[in-house]
């Protein structure tokens, strides 16, 4: 098995914080690019970027952002987390992303996927209704994408394609494709069914509660003909390091807070967690990837159990949180949690 790794990924969010301002475009964009650095430096294996078509946030064009990064770092791997293949064109992303190999020296990975957002249907012309149907299609493109250098393709949602030149080609002999998947069955199996990596997204709740997600995923593979050890699965969440747990739980729930109140307001729900709350999610069996090194190790070594997953990668820069309190969790993360998990989990492969 490969080395289990360790990254972190941004969505880009810029909310208004507790007292109603909101950052700046170029200032979020700069924060990004720094976290990035502050990751690369800090030795972490991957760092991400979502894709949002919104106000409320800058990573639009989040390949622009990537390649900027690429210029900036030297041994990250850069990938999407995720791209929204469902609106967009499939050769449109392959040339951005292929390009993008070629600025980082082959660093670059790709999760492509659905997204929980749907604003980009509507502002590139998809019928919602075909909401599954597109995103089949086009990750099948972009699969076939990755073979030929000159493509003859037809399809449902975009015009065919005769002798098509597929330019540039990547460093990398294919791009690393993950699929991102938020706990949906269906999309589970069809990763695995495809041979194609899992980035499981896990935002709360007892762990035991999506393990048939995996298990789901693992047993496609399998009955497709795939080697398993060629496969992986990624965990990717909401995460936070601190010396303490309490002074994780501390330091991160207000921005917590502020981050899910918003985006649940706007679908009419509320969200409010309690210190108290948040504390037993600590605990190794809950989802919610927020405590001290030793937290985080318990809980990654116990979900890597009923996983078998070899990555995880944390969303810690939400609603703002200061650079600082950033920078000492991802120097955590990389020095304190990264090789005691890398070690524990060797060492059990070689038992």
């Amino acid at each position: 098995m490969s080395k289990f790794e360790f990254g972190i990924y941004s969505l880009g969010d810029r909310i208004p914080n507790g007292n109603g301002n909101t950052t700046t475009a170029k200032r979020r964009i700069e924060e990004m690019i720094q976290i990035a650095k502050m990751a690369d430096q800090a030795g972490l294996d991957i760092f991400g970027i979502g894709e949002h078509h919104r106000l409320d946030f800058v990573t639009s064009s989040y390949a622009m952002i990537l390649s900027a990064i690429a210029r900036e770092t030297e041994n990250i791997k850069l990938t999407s987390a995720l791209s929204v293949i469902s609106t967009a064109d499939p050769v449109r992303v392959y040339e951005d992303f292929a390009t993008l190999d070629i600025i980082s020296n082959g660093r670059t990975e790709i999760i492509l996927g659905r997204g929980a957002f749907l604003e980009s249907f509507s502002l590139f012309g998809a019928d919602i209704n075909n909401y599954d149907v597109l995103f089949e299609e086009k990750l099948k493109l972009f699969m076939q994408l990755q073979e030929q250098e000159v493509i003859n393709w037809d399809g449902q949602f975009r015009s065919s394609l005769r002798n098509a030149q597929i330019a540039p080609r990547p460093i990398q002999k294919k791009l690393p494709i993950w699929i991102g998947v938020g706990g949906t069955p269906t999309s589970a199996r069809r990763a695995g069914k495809l041979g194609l990596n899992m980035a499981l997204a896990l935002l709360s709740g007892q762990t035991e509660s999506v393990k048939h997600i995996t298990d789901l995923y693992w047993q496609a593979a399998k009955e497709a003909g795939h080697d398993l050890s060629k496969l992986r699965v990624a965990v990717t969440g909401h995460a936070y390091v601190a010396e303490t747990g309490e002074k994780a739980t501390r330091e991160f729930l207000p921005y917590y807070n502020q981050y899910l109140g918003y985006f649940m307001q706007e679908r009419g729900r509320q969200f409010f967690t309690t210190e108290d709350q948040l504390i037993k999610q600590r605990s190794a069996g809950e989802i919610l990837a927020v405590g001290s090194p030793d937290d985080i190790i318990e809980k990654i070594l116990y979900q890597h159990e009923l996983f078998g997953h070899s990555r995880f990668m944390g969303q810690i820069d939400l609603a703002g949180l200061p650079l600082g309190q950033v920078e000492k969790a991802i120097d955590l993360l990389a020095n304190k949690v990264a090789p005691i998990v890398q070690k524990e989990i060797a060492r059990k492969n070689n038992s």
